[in-house]
């Protein structure tokens, strides 16, 4: 059961989740010093953040060229039939393609956009084949990314 009772988050709340969000790795110690705060308190309160779900989970920014994934392009999805069966199995079925790194179910003149990661024009042929086999797809249309200006850096804290 789930506590429902969650703690409005003040000014050191939220320098936590800042600092946090700008260097996962920073050290309890470190990181009590940079909110002006004994390592104890600190650490209660990032366990509490992690526990009322201001922290969802921590990861590293990898480098996609280097790992062969170099290329990345939007992909604006449009299904023949929009009922609630549809956008659940198109839900099901989108999150095992995994050059998908993001899908979001938008408002507008189609359904769905995804974010997808990929090698070159022949990875990228063969991953828009695998969309374009999903249940209930009835149009795509992709945007290439020639230059990344400005990349999800997280909550826009300052």
């Amino acid at each position: 059961m789930s506590n429902n009772k969650t703690k409005p988050l003040d000014r050191i709340d939220l320098m936590i989740l800042s600092t946090l969000q700008s260097d996962g790795r920073i050290s309890n110690v470190d990181l009590a010093k940079k909110v002006n705060l004994s390592a104890s308190p600190c650490l209660d309160r990032v366990k509490r953040l992690e526990t009322e779900g201001y922290i969802e989970r921590y990861g590293a920014f990898l480098n996609a060229r280097k790992l062969n994934f170099g290329m990345s392009a939007f992909v604006q999805v449009t299904l023949s039939r929009t009922t609630s069966d549809s956008f659940k199995l198109f839900n099901k079925e989108v999150v095992t393609i995994k050059e998908v790194v993001e899908c979001h179910l938008v408002a507008g003149g189609y359904d769905y956009l995804l974010k997808i990661r990929f090698a070159d024009i022949e990875s990228y042929r063969l991953v828009l084949e695998n969309i374009g086999r999903l249940t209930n797809v009835a149009q795509t249309s992709t945007y290439i990314v020639t230059e990344h200006i400005k990349q999800d850096g997280g909550i826009p804290f300052n």
